[in-house]
């Protein structure tokens, strides 16, 4: 028995709420067990009329059972207190009591029950309370066995009195078997407390993994997807959703949707790279494939966004191919100009002197007709091969695209085709002259394309570290095979086109330290983006 200066051990919370709900469990179930005991016993015998003893036990069932109701109300709205545990521990012996004085008192099949009290007390408050509980049926039971012996107590099943010696021993056996219970089941439920610890602890650390799991996963800048046999995606991370173009909280299409011809790809290599379809329009994935097994089998996709890669090289192997050009263009044209010149100051001197009525002033004419063109020709070689370097001024980009629009209205391209220019102001740096050519050039061309009773449309925008210089066609008939061939010098698709617009804008372009992008479809049109850093420092490092 524990000492008088130990106290019994306080719980709170959660932990007292999760023992109490287990002790009503507990409570419930032995009640039912001894309802079916006391119905078996009495079934057993021979039939007759409840006595008022019979009337009594069941009637001390039956309030167990209230209790319990009671008890389990009070968990729900969480009222869990460290007294009204006690108070139910102290219920249970007095019920106990109760029930042994009803069925015999001292010689009552009913003592285990002090035992079943026991253990809910090492249960709810360990073996400390167990021991504090024991010794308080211990003495609940050798006060009720006393009073009945003297014959202050008459149980209403009339048991007799017991022999000095009979008595001790019941009294005896029954505290030292409420001191085993409670030694054994307090050791029990330190050791189920013990490992409820760890599990918790174990728990506690599980969550913290997966959430540091989660982070990651979301902080991923690559996009991570998973899907079962059937193609249903099963997880996607944010950067995923990003890329594709899915918002938060949308269902993804199955996978062949989301990446047409993957089971094409991951059937011949892990690693590979596909061009998909998203709302921002088509994007260049790099895709590491890998199958999973466990816990069911289900398939791994880890992707990257290399559209802006893939198109940064493009445009530097573009830029390195023009640079090449250019400098060949620059030779050529330098070892054609200074022939030209001599066979046009030929031309000229022979039409002098030929006569009037003579067919060599119709040849003469021709020879100098023919040197001019060439003569134009060979200055815009040299223009797309050594663009001026621009003259750097601030101006007004969304101006300077007005003006060269209504510039181009009284033009016979321009003949029946809506030329929208919608005025905005845009702060920018260039050479006006410079970039007025590049934009009659794009818009030649999209009024050229667009033809009569088609659409074209120029503006100026502005970007947080550029400004850009848009200019689209109703017509959309670039073939995408075409796209990356537009800016070489002679490449054309209009009849009677030198090839040389384009490539000049280009050179005009980049020597502004900027970039021009173009966008080709039926449904959309077509796009030619002219993007113009706003420093000065950037555009005299390129």
């Amino acid at each position: 028995m524990p000492s008088s200066s130990d106290a019994l051990p306080t719980l709170k919370g959660e932990a007292l709420k999760l023992r109490l709900v287990w002790l009503t469990v507990f409570r419930t179930v032995v009640t039912v067990v001894l309802l079916l005991f006391i119905g078996a016993r009495r079934l057993s015998g021979p039939v007759a009329e409840l006595t008022s003893a019979d009337t009594a036990t069941f009637a001390v069932i039956g309030g167990v059972f209230a209790l319990t109701v009671l008890y389990a109300l009070s968990l729900r709205g969480n009222r869990a207190s460290p007294l009204a545990a006690y108070g139910q521990l102290l219920g249970d012996v007095v019920v106990a009591s109760g029930l042994i004085f009803l069925t015999g008192a001292l010689e009552s099949p009913f003592t285990f029950t002090y035992s079943v009290a026991v253990i809910a007390a090492a249960t709810v408050v360990g073996q400390r309370g167990a021991l504090w509980f024991a010794a308080i049926s211990v003495v609940a039971f050798a006060s009720l066995g006393l009073l009945v012996q003297v014959g202050v107590l008459a149980p209403p099943s009339g048991a007799q009195t017991l022999t000095p010696a009979r008595f001790f021993f019941v009294l005896a056996s029954n505290a030292a078997a409420q001191l085993f219970v409670a030694v054994l089941a307090g050791q029990l439920a330190r050791q189920v407390a013990a490992a409820g610890g760890q599990v918790r602890q174990q728990e506690a650390q599980i969550q913290k993994l997966v959430g540091l799991q989660n982070e990651i996963v979301s902080a991923m800048p690559s996009g991570l997807l998973t899907f079962n046999a059937d193609g249903t995606v099963t997880f996607m991370n944010p950067a995923a959703r990003a890329i594709l173009g899915l918002p938060d909280g949308v269902q993804p299409p199955a996978v062949s949707a989301l990446f047409p011809g993957l089971s094409r790809l991951s059937a011949e290599a892990r690693r590979a790279e596909l061009t998909v379809p998203t709302p921002q329009g088509q994007r260049v994935l790099g895709l590491a494939v890998t199958h999973l097994a466990a816990p069911v089998e289900s398939t791994l996709v880890v992707f990257q966004d290399l559209t802006e890669l893939r198109r940064a090289e493009s445009l530097l192997q573009k830029s390195d191919h023009l640079a090449s050009l250019g400098t060949l263009s620059a030779q050529l044209a330098h070892e054609i100009r200074n022939p030209l010149a001599s066979m046009r100051g030929a031309a000229q001197l022979l039409a002098d002197e030929v006569s009037a009525s003579s067919s060599g002033v119709r040849l003469s004419g021709i020879l100098l007709r023919e040197s001019d063109r060439l003569a134009k020709l060979v200055d815009d070689f040299l223009r797309f091969a050594r663009p001026p370097p621009p003259v750097l001024k601030n101006l007004d980009l969304g101006a300077l695209v007005h003006e060269t629009a209504e510039l181009l209205r009284v033009d016979p391209l321009a003949q029946g085709v809506s030329l929208e220019s919608p005025l905005a102001h845009v702060d920018g740096v260039g050479d006006a002259a410079l970039l007025r050519q590049v934009l009659l050039n794009l818009l030649r061309n999209a009024l050229q394309a667009a033809r009569p009773g088609g659409r074209v449309k120029a503006w100026a925008a502005a970007a947080p570290s550029h400004g850009e210089l848009h200019v689209w066609d109703s017509a959309g008939k670039i073939p995408p095979a075409d796209l990356q061939r537009l800016f070489e010098p002679f490449f054309t698709t209009h009849e009677g086109g030198t090839g040389l617009g384009l490539s000049t804008a280009h050179s005009i372009v980049r020597a502004h330290g900027g970039e021009i992008l173009v966008s080709s479809s039926p449904e959309r049109g077509t796009e030619f983006v002219v993007m113009l850093p706003r420093s000065p420092a950037t555009i005299a490092a390129a």
